[in-house]
């Protein structure tokens, strides 16, 4: 939220009764939550920018706010009022937090509030998730120094920790050597790495990945197989088929008078019975 300047700005204790928003968000369920816990554990950070107008105030910025104090029961909000409303510019240019940044500024809170407290300000009941401690266990020191500094993409750390630290640190050098730090060089090299130095902790490994890829293969070609020999079966009795009800047209149709008649009464069908014979001779019909 843009900062209004000072001479234009009074900080107040508004009735939330008297507060009225000029405009809607939406959010998702799962921000919102986040919201509503944040404001639980650690109340109302940042005041509602507002603007008066007679017994009334305007919400300018922090209708999601308002909302979630609305729901908690709040009476009286904390309040930046604005002189006027021209006064407010909007900042449409918000910047998410990454998850590395997240990840750093957690760790950097856990130096000073323990878990519980910034699980419940995230409406989480814990924090390994959005730290990754199982990943960060699994990594070599200078593997997770490069991950802090940004080198390394966390998607490249979690498949280099398919591997025991030793070969982390062997890959690592690899790719600085290369100046490599993409996910298929580092895929590659795991995948290259021997029975004995591949990390048992971890499930789904890449080299299991391409048993079951095999296995799907396998199971792919068998249907295809059975598909085959079905339809194969279906088009020999086709076949046969097709040729005993041949002999029995060419029966009638070799005969003048059965001909002439059919002709006569039963044009279609003589039309049929020629299109039989030629398919089974495998001439073209016109």
């Amino acid at each position: 939220m843009p900062i209004p300047e000072p001479a234009n700005v009074k900080g107040a204790d508004v009735p939330i009764v008297k507060l009225t928003p000029l405009r809607k968000r939406t959010i998702s369920k799962k921000n919102y939550a986040k919201l509503l816990a944040n404001i639980k554990a650690v109340g109302l950070i940042e005041p509602l920018c507002v603007c008066q107008e007679d017994d009334q105030y305007f919400i300018l910025d922090g209708y999601l706010r308002y909302t979630a104090l609305l729901e908690l029961g709040i009476e009286t909000v904390p309040c930046l009022v604005l002189a006027s409303r021209d006064l407010y510019t909007p900042n449409r240019q918000v910047n998410h937090l990454s998850s590395k940044e997240e990840v750093r500024m957690l760790r950097k809170a856990l130096e000073k509030l323990d878990e519980s407290t910034i699980a419940r300000a995230f409406g989480v009941e814990s924090l390994k998730t959005r730290l990754n401690t199982a990943l960060y266990r699994d990594l070599h020191p200078l593997v997770v120094a490069e991950l802090e500094k940004g080198t390394l993409l966390q998607s490249v750390a979690k498949e280099i920790a398919y591997v025991v630290p030793k070969r982390q640190l062997e890959i690592l050098k690899l790719m600085q050597e290369g100046g490599d730090w993409s996910l298929a060089f580092a895929k590659a090299q795991v995948l290259a790495t021997q029975p004995h130095l591949r990390s048992k902790k971890r499930r789904n490994s890449p080299w299991q990945r391409g048993q079951n890829t095999k296995r799907d293969l396998v199971k792919k070609l068998a249907e295809v197989e059975k598909h085959y020999d079905f339809y194969s079966a279906l088009y020999r009795q086709y076949v046969g088929d097709l040729l005993k009800l041949a002999i029995y047209i060419r029966q009638i149709v070799s005969r003048p008078e059965l001909r002439n008649y059919m002709a006569e009464h039963h044009a279609e069908d003589l039309m049929f019975f020629e299109s039989v014979l030629a398919e089974s001779e495998g001439k073209a019909v016109g």
